[in-house]
């Protein structure tokens, strides 16, 4: 998977993984605070992670990298605790099938904060895709 598209495979496999953790965690946080249970799942994410990093032989001092790369990990840490306390809070309140769709409106920010902050240029036709995901967000997230 080292070609070009390589990347696709894995952000299918991604997006698969995502939606089952939508649909593993409504059920699973019945009868639980949504904290508590994002508490639970990072440990649990944090323990096979760790397994995975040793067994396949990555590990490396993570005190040997930059304070770039420190500075900007932390932040994608801190980002990601955020949006995963607000998912489970919202998945405790809401139904998965509009929870869901409204989270991945993160896709259409990525491209906004990308062309922002990065410099990447979509061309007419991705922005109109972005246009078409941001518009079935909505559409799914105001069905009556």
């Amino acid at each position: 998977m080292a070609t070009s598209t390589g990347w696709f495979y894995w952000a299918i496999l991604s997006a698969v993984f995502a939606a089952l953790t939508a649909i593993f965690s409504k059920i699973g946080i019945q009868g639980v605070d949504s904290d508590l249970a994002t508490l639970i799942r990072t440990a649990i994410i944090i323990v096979v992670l760790s397994v995975f990093v040793v067994y396949t032989g990555k590990w490396s001092n993570p005190f040997e990298l930059s304070s770039k790369t420190w500075l900007f990990l932390g932040l994608s840490g801190l980002a990601t605790g955020a949006s995963w306390v607000c998912y489970f809070r919202a998945l405790k309140i809401g139904e998965a099938s509009k929870v869901a769709p409204v989270d991945k409106l993160s896709l259409v920010l990525v491209a906004v904060f990308a062309f922002a902050f990065l410099g990447e240029r979509p061309s007419l036709r991705e922005w109109s895709g972005i246009a078409m995901v941001a518009g079935g967000v909505l559409l799914l997230a105001f069905k009556r």
